[in-house]
C-alpha cells in the first residue's frame, strides 16, 4: 500500500513542482528580466543566467504546494474510484492511509530546509549581484547605512570576576561601495589614552592593511577625562581591524541569507539599537525556521480532504489547493505583520500558521475517521 501510494504521489508531486514554480517565475522574474532585456540592453545570457539562479528561492515556495497539490489530487482519485474504501475494508485505518502521505512529506519538509538554508540564499544573492554588475547600476552592490561595530575585551575585577569592557566602537553614517562616510571611532584599546576620532570619510587600503582617514579631528581624551590634545587632519592612517568593512559588504537582504548569517546580523542590529530591524529579523528568522514544516501541514490538510468521501476531478482538486494556499499565506502575512508590530511574539507569529493549518488536518482527518 505504501508503495502503491508513493507511486501515486510523486508524479502528481514533480507536476506540481514544475507547474507552481514556472507560475511564480513568470509572474515573479520573468516579465521583468525580459524588460531589462529590451530596455536597458541586458545580455540575454546574463538574463539566462539570473533567471536560473532564481529557480532555487522559487523552488523552496513550490515545494509546500506541490504537497498539497500531490496529496489532495491522489487521495481524492482514490476516494473517487472507492479504493479507499476497499482498503477500509480490508482493516486498514484511515490514520494508517494519511500516514504515508505525512510521512513523505516529512521528507519533502528535509529538502525544503536543504533548499532553503543552503542553496537558494546564496543562489538568490548571486542573482542580485549579477543584475546589478550587469546593467552597471548607479546603485553600489554593497550599500550599507548605520554601520556599527564594536569590540570588547575581558578584564578581571578585583573580586576575581570577568567583566567585559566596551574597547572600540566603530561607527558610520553609510558605506557607498567604495568608502565609510559619517565616521565616528571611539578606542579605548590602549591603557591610559581614549581617542575619539571623527572623520567624513574612510577608505581600507589594502596595499598597507590600513584605513586611510579624510577631512577629520582626533581627540585624546586623558584617564581624567579631560582633553591632552586635539589634532585636526586632511589624511591620516590608522592601524584598526578591517572588520566593519566585512561587515558592510556582508549585508544582505532577507532572502539572502540563511539562519547562521541571520543571526549574526541580529547580534549587529542589537548593538546598533535598531528595535524595527531588530524585530523584522527576530520575526524572520522564526519564519524561516518555522516555513519548512508547512509540507507536513500541507500533505496533512491534502491527504486528509482527499480522503473524504466524493468525486470531483483534478480540476477541483487544483482550485481547492489553490484556495488553501492563499488562505496559508495570507494567514501567514497577517500573524507576520502582527508580529512586527508587537501584538505578538516572533514565535507565535511565525508559528501561529503552522498550528492552525496543524489543527484543520487533524480535524478533518478525525471527522473522516468517524464515518
Amino acid at each position: 500500500m505504501d508503495r502503491y501510494l508513493a507511486m501515486q504521489l510523486l508524479p502528481l508531486f514533480l507536476f506540481g513542482v514544475g507547474a507552481f514554480t514556472s507560475v511564480v517565475l513568470a509572474i515573479d522574474s520573468l516579465f521583468e528580466l525580459l524588460r531589462k532585456v529590451v530596455e536597458s540592453g541586458l545580455p540575454i545570457n546574463i538574463a539566462l543566467k539570473v533567471f536560473v539562479l532564481k529557480l532555487p528561492y522559487v523552488m523552496v515556495y513550490s515545494f509546500p504546494m506541490s504537497t498539497l497539490l500531490a496529496t489532495l489530487m491522489t487521495y481524492s482519485k482514490l476516494s473517487s474510484e472507492s479504493e479507499l474504501i476497499a482498503l477500509r475494508g480490508c482493516g486498514v485505518s484511515v490514520y494508517r492511509m494519511v500516514f504515508t502521505a505525512v510521512l513523505l512529506s516529512s521528507l519533502v519538509t528535509g529538502m525544503t530546509y536543504v533548499f532553503n538554508e543552503q542553496i537558494a540564499p546564496a543562489a538568490n544573492y548571486e542573482a542580485t549581484r549579477t543584475l546589478e554588475q550587469a546593467l552597471q547600476s548607479d546603485k553600489p552592490s554593497f550599500k550599507q547605512q548605520n554601520i556599527y561595530y564594536p569590540e570588547y575585551r575581558e578584564e578581571k575585577a578585583a573580586d576575581g570576576s570577568t567583566n567585559k569592557i566596551l574597547s572600540r566602537l566603530f561607527y558610520a553614517d553609510q558605506f557607498d561601495g567604495k568608502q565609510m562616510k559619517g565616521l565616528t571611532i571611539i578606542d579605548r584599546s590602549r591603557e591610559g589614552v581614549n581617542q575619539i576620532l571623527v572623520s567624513e570619510s574612510a577608505a581600507w587600503n589594502p596595499a598597507q592593511q590600513v584605513w586611510d582617514f579624510y577631512n577629520g579631528t582626533i581627540y585624546l581624551v586623558a584617564p581624567d577625562r579631560s582633553y591632552r590634545n586635539i589634532l585636526r587632519f586632511e589624511h591620516q592612517q590608522l592601524q584598526l581591524p578591517r572588520t566593519p568593512l566585512n561587515v558592510a559588504e556582508n549585508s544582505r537582504d532577507y532572502g539572502e541569507m540563511n539562519i547562521s548569517q541571520a543571526l549574526e546580523q541580529l547580534k549587529i542590529e542589537r548593538l546598533a539599537g535598531n528595535p524595527q530591524r531588530i524585530r523584522k529579523l527576530e520575526v524572520r528568522i522564526q519564519q524561516k525556521i518555522a516555513f519548512p514544516f508547512v509540507c507536513i501541514i500541507f500533505g496533512l490538510v491534502g491527504s486528509a480532504m482527499g480522503t473524504i468521501p466524493q468525486r470531483t476531478g483534478r480540476g477541483t482538486s487544483f482550485g481547492i489547493s489553490v484556495i488553501v494556499i492563499f488562505s496559508y499565506y495570507l494567514l501567514l502575512s497577517v500573524s507576520g505583520a502582527l508580529a512586527q508590530a508587537e501584538i505578538l511574539s516572533p514565535v507565535v507569529g511565525a508559528w501561529l500558521p503552522n498550528l492552525f493549518g496543524l489543527g484543520v488536518g487533524l480535524f478533518l482527518l478525525m471527522r473522516v475517521a468517524q464515518r
